[in-house]
């Protein structure tokens, strides 16, 4: 029998993500307005008068009353690199004091000391890190999330992150998408087997391309976990045509490409996404107006990732001109330890300041197209049938998101109509918390 999950009515504004950037209404907003959600999904959006006359929030498991109050869907953060050990709070200081990531990474810090740390940690060690992220996205509004292995660069390593992630995904009430990095960044150790990492020549970067993809990437897809393969194409990192080899290798085991691109330097990562497919381009700092172009033409979505150029001190993308052309632009946070930040609204209020985003535009980036950059459809909108992820926000409109920067404006948050952050309804808030280890789903969540 159909299960009246919950009711949210009397909401200032909901804003549902179903229009176009762009256009005239890209949040696609509906005044004085309720959502009723059946068995998890969205079953009627619209006028409180019309929605709770069939759905009483009287009946339902949870009623929330948004009253004076908007709704926005969840956000769905489609770049993150959440599974890592290790603290790199000290590199940040030293930025400020003029020391450039280049010389960091030369000394053996940067990524080289998050791989030491992850390499060293325990597997319970990285998945109690990565369920503390998680708890800060989801009170951030945060209801999906792409997390990346990479900081292994070893085939033991990379698996017992997947797994960390798989386990977080069944932990959390946040879904967590599974994504390969093996190609992160080139190993920099010891020939010796107890050579400790960050030690020694680098290794050659035509080799361990190979050992990507005739090591890595089998024991990934026996593995099951991973749905996408992502690859650092850039300046220090990986060329066009070995980060070609290790996509093709990816797509050919049933692997969707995902490519940073154009960070640090113009390289052709852009157009290589475009060339094989994939789901995304991200970062883009550096992309040109036929890059744009060739994405647009390839239905690849571009990923930008304001936050990072917040951490370095960079030149944003051009997220207004991607807009302009047509390309259907998703923003997310890149939580790393070089990018501390789990806070969608950060990112939105950055795509909007730095990147000439409107509000509107901003709220689809964090929602509809985040999910477009992760092959879920479904996700990131407030229509009929869609899963029923939500976050009520203590103000009336999206825009206090990106207005009130520094401040999380999330009082409430919705997973598939089940209440996961915040006090604000009836109802005994039980959620399905199955053996007793999940964190959230009911009551006051562990946030």
């Amino acid at each position: 029998m159909a299960e009246l999950t919950a009711v949210v009515h009397g909401a200032a504004e909901v804003a549902t993500a179903t229009g176009e950037l762009g256009g005239d209404d890209p949040a696609g907003l509906r005044s004085d307005a309720a959502v009723a959600i059946v068995d998890g999904a969205v079953a009627a959006v619209g006028p409180t008068e019309e929605v709770t006359r069939e759905y009483s929030p009287e009946n339902a498991a949870y009623a929330v009353d948004a009253s004076g109050r908007a709704v926005i869907p969840g956000y769905v953060d489609s770049h993150t690199h959440a599974c890592f050990a290790g603290d790199r709070s000290d590199e940040f200081e030293a930025k400020l004091r003029g020391t450039t990531y280049g010389e960091l990474l030369a000394g053996g810090g940067g990524i080289h000391r998050t791989v030491r740390a992850t390499r060293a940690a325990s597997d319970d060690e990285l998945l109690g890190n990565l369920l503390d992220h998680l708890d800060v996205m989801v009170a951030h509004g945060t209801t999906t999330v792409e997390v990346k292995s990479g900081y292994g660069l070893d085939t033991e390593t990379e698996l017992r992150m997947l797994d960390a992630i798989d386990r977080a995904d069944d932990r959390h009430p946040v879904d967590v998408v599974p994504t390969f990095m093996g190609a992160h960044a080139v190993p920099r150790e010891a020939d010796e087997p107890e050579g400790r990492y960050g030690e020694g020549d680098p290794v050659n970067a035509d080799d361990y391309v190979e050992r990507v993809v005739d090591e890595q990437i089998p024991a990934v897809v026996d593995q099951g976990v991973a749905e996408f393969c992502d690859v650092f194409c850039d300046e220090g990192a990986f060329t066009v045509e070995q980060s070609r080899r290790v996509l093709r290798a990816g797509a050919e085991r049933g692997l969707t490409p995902k490519v940073h691109a154009e960070e640090l330097a113009h390289r052709g990562g852009a157009k290589l996404a475009a060339e094989v497919g994939a789901a995304s381009a991200d970062h883009l700092l550096h992309a040109t107006d036929e890059d744009v172009a060739a994405l647009v033409d390839a239905d690849v979505t571009p990923v930008l990732l304001p936050g990072t150029a917040f951490g370095l001190g960079a030149d944003y993308a051009d997220g207004r001109g991607m807009v302009d052309a047509g390309a259907p632009v998703a923003v997310a946070t890149d939580f790393n330890p070089n990018c501390h930040s789990q806070s969608m609204g950060f990112a939105s209020a950055l795509a909007c300041v730095e990147m000439g985003l409107t509000p509107a535009e901003a709220l689809v980036a964090c929602t509809r197209n985040g999910a477009r950059a992760l092959d879920r459809p479904d996700l990131g909108v407030v229509r009929e049938g869609a899963p029923a992820d939500l976050a009520v926000l203590d103000a009336p409109s999206h825009v206090h998101v990106p207005y009130s920067y520094g401040v999380n404006r999330v009082a409430t948050v919705l997973k598939e109509g089940r209440p996961v952050v915040g006090p604000e309804w009836t109802g005994e808030a039980s959620g399905d918390p199955g053996d007793g280890a999940e964190r959230g789903g009911g009551g006051e969540p562990d946030v």
